[in-house]
């Protein structure tokens, strides 16, 4: 299991692609195995996850739109996605 840190950098994995579902309002996230609907909170970090930003950088991207986002919280909603295996590490 990879060990990941602030300075990790999260990519959405080969074969995996977020797109908004405008008939119902939400983010869905297609991979080859299924599909996963993420709430708000994990669209919006799955957004900015391009393969160049750290965890730190999301972390500070997000607190610009929104208040008390956490480093920790970015992290836990990464390692879910990663046990999930939608999001890698580079």
């Amino acid at each position: 299991m990879t060990t990941i840190g602030v300075d990790s950098v999260p990519r959405l994995k080969r074969g995996v692609r977020l797109t908004y579902d405008k008939v119902r309002s939400t983010h869905v996230l297609l991979f080859p195995e299924g599909v996963l609907v993420p709430n708000p909170t994990a669209a919006a970090v799955l957004e900015l996850c391009d393969g160049e930003a750290t965890i730190s950088v999301i972390t500070k991207q997000l607190g610009r739109k929104y208040s008390g986002v956490r480093e920790s919280d970015v992290l836990d909603v990464l390692a879910r996605l990663g046990d999930r295996r939608v999001v890698e590490w580079t």
